[in-house]
């Protein structure tokens, strides 16, 4: 029996699919046969020129370099070199301050936002130290001083002497929005330089300092921040400090806040300028309570709560106005006060010694009285 040839398919012998076994061109010579390979053999592979592996494997890396780790990489090397790792050394343990995410004051972290040496930080980081120790990315270690604090914003200033300090800037937080990328560095539980990242969850939280007041326009992140973090930056993926991380819910996680950059640049002009932040005092405690329906519509008063208050102080402006046990307080200025959070807020540092009209109610009847307020006793006193 005959054995019919096996075709081999060559460059030059293409052949027509609507004429099976005619070529479509003339067929090559039959030396070309030679140069296919037998079915148990391999070509050979033509040998790669030197170092061609290693730059064609480093492209490959490059390109699988997305654009979101492109950013975390260029904001955290751009403000990296400007966090500081935090000692700050209380006479004792009872000298030192919870935060509000349950950490003791005395280690935390801060950054450089000016080149001449200021740090920004958290309150309850430094608060009653007796010295206070900074750490910088290179490994300098020096002693700080501290600038002035604030508890009631839970931000703070100290100043350090070094050459070569590189700052951050800061960013405008008001053009913040929910979802964008942010990038939280810090030295959490003493691990220095420790960057995490996530996305702004919600703008104009609200949050209570260890002082009591409460602070507004917080940022909220899923950003990880653990103890340590505290006054550490919360940056934009521009590079920018956008916010001051100072707490986190626990057990919850990622709930985390951040102090919004406007903010902290108002407190730090003045913590700069006075070593303290100036603020109204009346002089009176009280609670917010619910007024009855009929009131409310009866005197058309513009919100449905009000201040009670409880305690009126001797000889404080509260008392000299006339302010009584058993009041309700409906407005201060031209403004509806309709909680003890409305009135923290008014009390500014313009109020101070300003003549103003305090609107209450008095056993069912609305009344007007004059008060002026004077700097808060604790402010002076710091």
């Amino acid at each position: 029996m005959e054995t019919a040839p096996r075709l081999i398919s060559t460059p030059g012998s293409t052949r027509d699919p609507r004429q099976p076994g005619a070529p479509a061109g003339p067929a090559a010579p039959d030396d070309t046969q030679s140069l296919s390979a037998a079915p148990d053999e391999t070509p050979p592979v033509a040998p790669r020129e030197a170092g061609a592996s290693g730059s064609a494997a480093a492209k490959g890396d490059d390109e699988l370099m997305d654009a979101y780790s492109r950013a975390v990489i260029r904001a955290a090397e751009e403000v990296g070199p400007s966090v500081v790792n935090i000692e700050a050394h209380a006479p004792g343990a009872a000298g030192r301050r919870r935060g509000p995410d349950g950490d003791r004051g005395g280690t935390g972290s801060g950054f450089l936002f000016t080149p001449d040496g200021l740090v920004l930080t958290n309150s309850h980081v430094v608060h009653g130290a007796k010295y206070i120790e900074v750490t910088l990315q290179d490994g300098r270690h020096m002693i700080a001083s501290l600038v002035g604090d604030d508890p009631d914003t839970d931000l703070a200033v100290l100043r350090i002497a070094g050459d070569e300090l590189k700052p951050a800037r800061l960013g405008d937080s008001e053009t913040l929005k929910p979802g964008q990328l942010v990038i939280a560095i810090g030295n959490p539980l003493g691990f220095q330089a420790t960057v995490t990242a996530g996305v702004v969850s919600a703008l104009g939280r609200s949050l209570r300092s260890h002082s009591g007041r409460r602070m507004e326009n917080i940022i909220q992140t899923d950003a990880a921040l653990n103890p340590g973090n505290s006054g550490g930056p919360l940056v934009s993926s521009r590079g920018e400090v956008v916010g001051v991380n100072t707490a986190m819910i626990q057990p919850a996680q990622n709930l985390c806040f951040a102090i919004p950059s406007n903010t902290a640049r108002w407190v730090a002009s003045r913590l700069i300028q006075h070593g303290r932040i100036r603020r109204a005092y009346l002089g009176l405690a009280g609670e917010t309570v619910r007024l009855q329906r009929r009131r409310v519509v009866e005197l058309q008063l513009p919100t449905q709560t009000g201040i009670l208050v409880l305690h009126v102080e001797k000889g404080s402006p509260a008392q000299r106005a006339g302010l009584a046990d058993g009041d309700l307080i409906l407005a201060f200025g031209t403004e509806p006060v309709a909680g003890i959070d409305d009135l923290h807020r008014l009390l500014t540092e313009p109020r101070i010694g300003a003549a103003t009209q305090v609107t209450l109610l008095r056993l069912g009847r609305k009344l007007t009285l004059e008060i002026t307020p004077e700097e808060s006793r604790a402010d002076a006193g710091r």
